[in-house]
């Protein structure tokens, strides 16, 4: 299972918990809504972090993708110009021979 199933799985169990938590208490309507409320607003504040974060994780993972990419595709030329040399100097010197 993955990572990110497990931290979702976890913060609704944690939700649920606190909303069942906060209908249950004795309080007025109007107080357990205002409750409800704030909780699920900072479920959404931390719920945008673990968002941000992951998404900072993927950002960074790319870049370095993309610069082993460019690094490869780099050499690979080079490579390619070095045979290419050695090719040319091996066909002209046997068409000269």
């Amino acid at each position: 299972m993955s990572t990110g199933k497990v931290l979702l799985g976890i913060l609704a169990g944690v939700a649920a918990g606190a909303t069942l938590g906060i209908l249950l208490a004795p309080d007025k309507g109007s107080t357990t809504r205002k409750k409800i409320t704030q909780k699920g607003d900072a479920y959404v504040e931390e719920l945008e972090g673990k968002f941000n974060e992951f998404l900072n994780g993927i950002t960074k993972k790319f870049e370095s993708v993309r610069s082993e990419t460019v690094r490869m595709a780099e050499n690979g030329k080079m490579k390619a110009t070095e045979v290419i040399a050695d090719l040319n100097t091996a066909t002209h010197g046997k068409l000269n021979g």
